[in-house]
């Protein structure tokens, strides 16, 4: 997501507590570990050197995702039974391969999704995707409001939703879990601790199908990538053009790679993304243009890193990052490409396709 919300709304004091009772568990909650501490497990194989595996898009709630009932994607509802949520995502995930040649979606997930009524219409999604072959990254988002703020809402409600997200799951390999997204409100330590907890309460979960955020707004990947208690896991980045007013190239490089340091072989650009439906041409170098610079910028270290990368977003109703946009009967929906030269530089990006013309 784009938006900056604010960084804390905690004391350091409470905020040491909260992350205390976060790692400790809670009364009632199943969780397979009970300390900070991360549980010494079987020796786990490294992901793959080469993360362009990951092709994808992210697919989004027109709020942002960020709610405090369940998430609903762009072009889905709440009154869609299981059969119709299944139909209409298999033909969105169909036209999100056909139009960019996407084969991951990345999806939001909270409690009130995965531990209410909606979850088995919920399902349709994350199990289309899947039978389409689409590598499917499921991940945390926080509440709206006061609770925008980077830590987990509620331990009480945190864990058992990922109890019944990853119980549903863990058996497909198609599916991926990344614990939360941009989870700002921790320090760094804080946040690895979070993460190791994770790892330690799902050691059925091969840790080559977990995504690590990187700490803060998911801006640097560093801090996780030194922590030997998450060994074998993704990384997860966000970036994004809004961060500076203007930068040229050179310096969208240069901050891109000192996010990442030498993790490269583990890290995904899970979110990164810039204006689609105001008619920048993306193909041609505007030295003058911030965003055309940081496009460009991107897409060229990912695909000289070898890193895979999740536009933000693929489809999002009334955005103006989206690079899709739903068309024909809401009940059969498909998609329509907004901008072009940002599909070409996604596609580049991926590995495929032509350089900027000068």
């Amino acid at each position: 997501m784009r938006t900056t919300p604010a960084r804390t709304r905690l004391t350091p004091r409470l905020r040491a507590a909260f992350v205390a009772l976060l790692i400790a568990g809670t009364s009632g909650t199943a969780v397979a570990a009970t300390s900070g501490t991360a549980v010494a497990g079987p020796a786990h194989a490294a992901p793959s050197k080469d993360t362009t595996q990951f092709k994808g898009v992210n697919w989004a709630d027109p709020r942002d995702n960020f709610a405090d009932d369940p998430v609903v994607l762009s072009g889905l509802s709440t009154s869609d039974s299981y059969a119709r949520t299944y139909a209409k995502a298999s033909r969105i995930i169909s036209a999100f391969r056909a139009n960019l040649g996407a084969n991951t979606v990345r999806l939001p997930i909270n409690p009130y999704t995965a531990g209410g009524s909606y979850w088995k219409s919920y399902r349709g999604v994350i199990d289309a995707a899947s039978d389409k072959g689409f590598k499917v990254i499921v991940s945390y988002w926080e509440g709206t409001g006061a609770r925008k703020d980077g830590f987990i809402d509620d331990p009480a409600t945190f864990w058992p939703m990922w109890n019944t997200v990853v119980k549903t799951y863990k058996n497909d390999k198609q599916v991926y879990f990344e614990p939360m997204n941009e989870p700002h409100g921790y320090t760094d330590t804080e946040w690895a601790d979070i993460a190791a907890k994770w790892l330690a309460t799902y050691p059925s979960v091969p840790r080559d199908r977990v995504f690590v955020s990187g700490a803060g707004y998911n801006d640097h990947v560093t801090s996780v990538c030194a922590d030997p208690r998450l060994k074998g896991t993704y990384l997860s980045l966000h970036h994004y053009g809004f961060w500076k007013d203007y930068a040229t190239y050179d310096q969208w490089v240069s901050d891109l790679k000192e996010r990442i340091g030498d993790c490269a072989g583990r890290t995904v650009a899970d979110e990164f993304g810039a204006p689609m439906t105001t008619g920048l041409d993306y193909n041609k170098p505007d030295a003058s243009n911030n965003y055309v610079n940081y496009v460009q910028a991107v897409t060229d270290t990912f695909r000289q890193l070898k890193m895979g990368s999740v536009y933000w977003p693929g489809l999002r109703t009334d955005d103006t990052y989206s690079l899709q946009t739903l068309t024909g009967d809401p009940n059969r929906p498909w998609l329509a490409t907004t901008n072009q030269s940002g599909a070409d530089r996604l596609a580049w990006a991926w590995g495929r396709g032509k350089p900027v013309q000068p």
